[in-house]
């Protein structure tokens, strides 16, 4: 049998990870519960199969998940600022970032057998960073239209010149429902990336949102981005 040496990287944190689930939870809630409140369940009929009361729960679901995500990025910034794997962002002014990202790309296409070996593709990095600009686009018009009900309010007067600036209450709808299927699409290319990356090139992609931990034959690209200290040779 041949032995195969490995690197550990310790990673992700445990804040991080716990972000990471609640997110997981909470966009598949969010998107559920907003698919039935912009279209409530119809019968034959064409009337709504359940009350008014039913409506009223599916929202109050929504808009308490949505609080719960909002404030759960209270862990995503602890973990950014304790620990330094939470911090693998996209290098936006180097060129081999984006090249990088580019032969990642063709090798999820399958027009590459391979890629080089990293801890956080840049693929990935950019592909997280946009997650984030969503998410964000998310947060700001879905509390527009919720506290678009007290105009009168601090939080009312922001949600009021997040209408101004979109133009209409209606496009602040448009826009929070067309997002949360722009996440939704992209939460199935990260499935499939995550699970390619796992059982047919062992990077520990599923394992270390779990364990923090990746374990990598090849020296990966972007060892510097990890302190020395979160470095462990394994066999």
């Amino acid at each position: 049998m041949k032995e195969v040496s490995r690197k550990q990287y310790y990673v992700f944190s445990p804040w991080l990870r716990a972000f990471h689930w609640i997110m997981v939870a909470s966009i598949v809630t969010l998107f559920l519960t907003g698919i039935l409140i912009a279209t409530p369940l119809q019968s034959l009929n064409s009337e709504p199969i359940f009350s008014s009361t039913y409506v009223d729960l599916i929202r109050d679901i929504h808009f308490t998940v949505a609080f719960v995500f909002t404030f759960s990025f209270i862990l995503r910034i602890y973990g950014f600022i304790v620990n330094k794997g939470d911090r693998l962002f996209p290098h936006f002014l180097s060129g081999k970032f984006y090249a990088d990202a580019i032969d990642v790309a063709m090798h999820y296409m399958l027009v590459k057998g391979a890629h080089a070996s990293f801890i956080r593709n840049p693929m990935a990095r950019l592909s997280y960073a946009l997650l984030y600009v969503l998410v964000f686009i998310e947060f700001i018009t879905g509390f527009a239209i919720y506290f678009s009900t007290n105009p009168d309010g601090i939080l009312g007067t922001l949600s009021s010149y997040v209408i101004l600036l979109c133009g209409t209450e209606m496009m602040v709808h448009l826009i929070h429902h067309y997002v949360a299927w722009a996440i939704i699409l992209f939460a199935i290319g990260h499935l499939y990336m995550v699970i390619r990356a796992e059982f047919m090139e062992g990077e520990s992609e599923i394992s270390s949102m779990f364990s923090g931990a990746k374990f990598l034959i090849h020296t990966p690209e972007d060892a510097d981005d990890m302190p020395e200290g979160h470095r462990h040779h394994l066999i």
